[in-house]
């Protein structure tokens, strides 16, 4: 979703660098190895000697670059790795040698130059242009891979006699270009698989350059054309070409099309309130008088989503998310205005509209929404176009910064359970998208296990989820690490859409429902009595690195959505959940657990519960891991900070009650003593972390109490320092996105 992300993107590709020469140390001796050595210095001490932080802010075009360096580096060669090792499982020595079983199940998405709720950044003149950045990187991709394969095709028509159907293609190739096929034929000879690869790469060329007399005008063509290949391949008795790397740029097709990544446009529900209202006050453009400008904006970005979906395909950018979707009318506003933004109306791009449901109350109200949400024409329309299939996004991070994380996990729970038991009946082939962080407090945590604790119903096979900050690297960085993490997911996946396994989930979901009623009142109202206590926002702002975060060029989006900056309503919850990260408290993914549990008072019933209910399971372990990164004596020295003694009492007693608790309820000494391998890792990172926080929140004390006496060059060496420590200090926590 967004690459917030404080590590700076040229220290990703020196540990990149480094990691790869680590891997290659094993396979080497003498010479090489020495050499290997050598570079690994160097780059060590380059990496030392370079500024953790980026010269300035990315605008949206450049975050793009972050989805193709993820691309390139894994990507494009991990997924078809991914499908491989299932066919491998499924089929055994077969696999390779006769049609796949696996089908493309991996549809990576993107809301960078796409999401424009509060970043005026992100126009639509930016998403054209991210839009074809991705479709020439992908199809250069495509271009290269294929000709790769096609000069490895050194297969004769003697011993690998072509099919009537390529021998079709063939013609079909000479008859569009004689110029190409003359060039392929000359340089393959009697070779006819490989001459036909080879104008197919041409035309994949093409298409980058868009000569329309020789570009392919979708992927399906393409794909199309491969099908052919390889089916003559196999026909041929040459399996292991046709279904080894054949198969492989088949998948890679299928999965990035000619777009790589669905762009998924966001904005606020509020911005197309505004919009119709002057619309309906003034005209259209151009019609009665001036429109407001973001409302031109609102307007150029339907026409810029007609205009990807023209030269990029539907698939490209059909998705339209609703951020604090309120009611139906909110999800009408969107098909209302893409139609007013052409002048024929049938020029209206093809849109799948997705209500996101953040705070408690739409959470709680989801059902009702969505209940007349399926009786607008236009989503009955569009439920007949796509097999009465229909996409909803639950927010996990605005819902924890309301509620408290105890709260939020209960209710985002219901609402999923709701969801799907209305979805059932309405014949809705339902799509839950989860708008999860990396942090704990916005829903992070491993995503294996918290697919594992989705109600009855809400999978299907199917789970999808947003990707952010620091975990985007850690996940995926490494090819045999994103391969790990897809394959986990994805088991999970089709593991918890068995009917035992949601059997369960409903049995237990059921048996500690008045178990959950009390965790929710009373930690929400613990939450709420520490948001509520006066003084609290700017308290936040001082004990915490908030107002430095918002200096760090980590992304092109605001740290707010600009109502005030007194405004913890409006505050972001990246830097929200961040702030207190840094401060190495991590208030956002347990405050008001302890008090919850100690009103229950029923140690008994709460580890019977963590043993048999998965998504207390899944929340406590969670809960848990992020206390392994809270530091008691670090917390305080931020929250004297403040001056507060009230506020940082509530703080560290509610720290202390509910690690007391989770340990009970767990039955660890310590913090993920069980876990043989996280909790080393964790306790190794520690005290490098320790020394940073240290740092930071001395360098904080300057700022904060010696602000008067200060020179503004001493004030900016300060302000630099904090920030080395906050991009080092996410970094050795991690899950902080």
């Amino acid at each position: 979703a967004h690459p917030t992300e404080a590590r700076r993107k040229t220290i990703e590709k020196r540990i990149r660098t480094i990691s790869e020469l680590l891997d290659e140390r094993a396979q080497l001796g003498g010479i090489a190895r020495l050499e290997n050595e050598r570079r690994m210095l160097e780059e060590i001490d380059a990496l030392f000697r370079t500024s953790p932080i980026a010269h300035k802010k990315p605008t949206p075009i450049e975050e793009a670059d972050t989805i193709l360096n993820l691309f390139d580096t894994t990507l494009f060669e991990m997924i078809p790795s991914v499908y491989r090792r299932f066919d491998d499982w499924e089929l055994g020595d077969a696999a390779g040698t006769v049609p796949p079983v696996c089908p493309p199940f991996f549809h990576p998405g993107s809301w960078i130059g796409s999401d424009r709720d509060g970043n005026p950044n992100v126009t639509a003149r930016v998403s054209r242009k991210v839009a074809e950045k991705y479709r020439v990187h992908v199809l250069d991709a495509l271009a290269r891979e294929t000709h790769d394969i096609s000069r490895s095709l050194t297969l004769d028509g003697i011993s690998t006699p072509p099919s009537d159907e390529l021998t079709q293609l063939w013609s079909h190739q000479t008859e569009m270009s004689e110029t190409l096929s003359s060039h392929a034929f000359d340089k393959a000879g009697s070779e006819l698989h490989r001459a036909t690869m080879r104008v197919i790469s041409d035309r994949l060329n093409a298409t980058i350059k868009r000569n329309s007399d020789l570009m392919y005008q979708n992927a399906e063509e393409y794909i199309a054309d491969l099908r052919i290949v390889q089916d003559s391949l196999a026909k041929a008795g040459a399996v292991r070409a046709a279904y080894g790397p054949m198969q492989k740029i088949i998948w890679q097709a299928q999965t990035f099309g000619f777009h790589l990544v669905e762009m998924e446009f966001r904005q606020h529900s509020l911005v197309h309130t505004r919009a119709l209202e002057d619309i309906l006050e003034h005209g259209r453009a151009g019609e009665k008088g001036e429109l407001d400008r973001m409302t031109h904006e609102v307007m150029d970005t339907f026409r810029a989503i007609g205009s990807i979906q023209r030269k990029n395909g539907i698939n490209a950018a059909r998705r339209y998310i609703i951020s604090f979707t309120r009611s139906a009318e909110d999800v009408e506003n969107v098909y209302k205005l893409a139609r007013l933004s052409f002048s024929h109306e049938e020029d209206a791009p093809v849109l799948d509209v997705i209500p996101l449901f953040e705070q408690i109350e739409d959470l709680e109200n989801a059902v009702t929404i969505m209940e007349k949400v399926i009786q607008l024409p236009d989503v009955q329309r569009r439920l007949a176009q796509t097999g009465r299939r229909l996409e909803v996004m639950l927010g996990y991070s605005d819902s924890s910064k309301d509620a408290g994380p105890t709260s939020a996990t209960l209710v985002l729970h219901a609402a999923q359970a709701a969801l799907a038991k209305w979805a059932e009946k309405n014949d809705i082939d339902l799509v839950l998208m989860h708008g999860r962080g990396g942090a704990v407090g916005r829903g992070g945590g491993p995503a294996n296990r918290a697919v594992l604790s989705q109600p009855k119903g809400s999978v299907n096979c199917r789970f999808k989820l947003t990707e952010q900050g620091e975990v985007i690297f850690a996940r995926y960085g490494d090819p045999t690490l994103a391969c790990r993490h897809v394959e986990s997911v994805a088991g999970a996946t089709l593991l918890q859409s068995a009917p035992s396994v949601e059997q369960v989930n409903t049995d237990m979901t059921i048996k500690y429902a008045s178990l959950a009623k009390e965790l929710d009142q009373a930690s929400q109202e613990r939450f709420h009595t520490l948001l509520d206590t006066k003084g609290f926002a700017e308290w936040f702002s001082v004990v915490t690195p908030l107002t430095e975060i918002g200096l760090l060029p980590i992304g092109s989006r605001p740290a707010k959505r600009g109502l005030g900056a007194k405004s913890l309503d409006d505050l972001r919850a990246i830097p929200w959940i961040f702030s207190w990260s840094q401060a190495r408290i991590n208030l956002a993914a347990w405050y008001g657990l302890g008090t919850a549990c100690e009103t229950i008072g029923d140690l008994g019933c709460l580890r019977a519960a963590y043993k048999e209910w998965p998504l207390f399971t899944t929340f406590i372990d969670n809960i848990e891991m992020s206390l392994a990164k809270v530091d008691t004596r670090i917390a305080r020295l931020y929250l004297s900070l403040g001056d507060q003694a009230e506020l940082s009492e509530m703080v560290l007693s509610e720290m202390a009650l509910t690690r007391k608790w989770v340990l009970a309820i767990t039955g660890n000494k310590w913090p993920l003593e069980n876990r043989r391998v996280l909790g080393p890792v964790i306790r190794l990172r520690l005290p490098f972390v320790n020394v940073l926080s240290v740092t930071q929140v001395h360098a904080l004390s300057e700022l904060r109490v010696h602000k008067e006496s200060l020179t503004p060059e001493e004030r900016e060496r300060f302000i630099y320092l904090i920030l080395c420590t906050v991009s080092g200090v996410a970094a050795g926590l991690q899950n902080t996105g």
